[in-house]
């Protein structure tokens, strides 16, 4: 089974963040006859709703917006620049191979999403010539486009910067981003186990054990299930297991159990006093043959004598 990166981490998050609005997402992006794997492609679409609040950064967004992302361990480089700028023109070449100059270049957007501050690339390499826009944002010049860069681990804890925090490379981080992020396919919330884990494998200290993560997630994953979709693929018996006798009869009326067993069943279950005290003489005695009658008679009338 191929290992989950934090790439794929990083693009599923954001789909699930894009989900039912105005803009689709697509991951791994190959734009080349060759592998040339692009993390994130956000693309406009003419349906879905508008969000009216984004993630620090992402205020500007266009019609075609190409995003590369490096985690924890990954440097953000100037490399990483030239080779987003070569995934730039090669879907410019991808959407219209024969006019793929003239589009207007304010129909794309580059994002380089970094977990960690890029300090060399941008104390060294551009120096003063970068812009910050705003806490955790910035914005190079690159040849003849602006690639705007985002620092995950400087941005602010606010609620629109929920998705971020997951990245942020800390537990505070991923702690504030699962108590604000609000999902919008429930079931996409079992990534957090996964994002959980490769921070273990990172050597980030966090305060609650692995499975205390996977009981607080997998919960919250049940919770939103229907009682269909939970009890599908169990069998009967073992649902039945999890109840008491009484919680499983509490169900159904006396009519629909006892359907389900011969009279002998049912009687073999009691004492012959407890079968007894459930009728009136009356209805006991009318449901005798005439013989065991006459023979009852005759047995309550020498018990009389003696």
């Amino acid at each position: 089974m191929e290992k989950i990166n934090w790439h794929h981490l990083f693009g599923w998050t954001l789909t699930d963040y894009f989900t039912g609005s105005n803009y689709k997402v697509e991951i791994e992006k190959d734009l080349s006859t060759k592998p040339q794997l692009l993390d994130v492609l956000l693309i406009e679409k003419t349906d879905g709703k508008p969000l009216l609040t984004l993630p620090d950064g992402l205020d500007n967004l266009s019609a075609h917006n190409l995003v590369t992302y490096k985690s924890l361990q990954e440097p953000l480089d100037t490399l990483t620049l030239l080779e987003l700028s070569g995934h730039y023109i090669n879907y410019r070449k991808w959407l219209d191979f024969k006019g793929w100059k003239e589009l207007p270049a304010d129909s794309f957007r580059l994002y380089a999403v970094s977990t960690r501050y890029p300090r060399k690339l941008l104390k060294q390499e551009f120096n003063s010539t970068f812009k910050e826009c705003h806490q955790g944002v910035y914005e190079v010049v690159w040849g003849s486009h602006t690639i705007r860069i985002l620092a995950l681990n400087q941005m602010s804890k606010q609620a629109q910067n929920a998705i971020w925090q997951f990245f942020s490379g800390t537990y505070d981080g991923f702690k504030f981003g699962d108590s604000h992020y609000q999902w919008r396919n429930p079931n996409a919330k079992m990534l957090l186990n996964t994002l959980y884990q490769l921070y273990l494998e990172e050597g980030i200290v966090m305060s609650y054990t692995f499975e205390e993560a996977i009981q607080h997630h997998t919960t919250a994953f049940l919770n939103s299930l229907t009682p269909e979709e939970r009890l599908r693929g169990l069998p009967a018996a073992q649902v039945v297991k999890q109840f008491s006798p009484k919680e499983v009869f509490e169900q159904f009326s006396p009519k629909e159990v006892f359907e389900q067993f011969s009279p002998q069943d049912v009687v073999k279950q009691f004492s012959p006093k407890e079968v007894f005290e459930q009728f009136s003489p009356k209805e006991i005695l009318t449901g005798l043959p005439p013989d065991v009658m006459a023979e009852l008679l005759a047995t309550l009338s020498r018990n009389k004598k003696d």
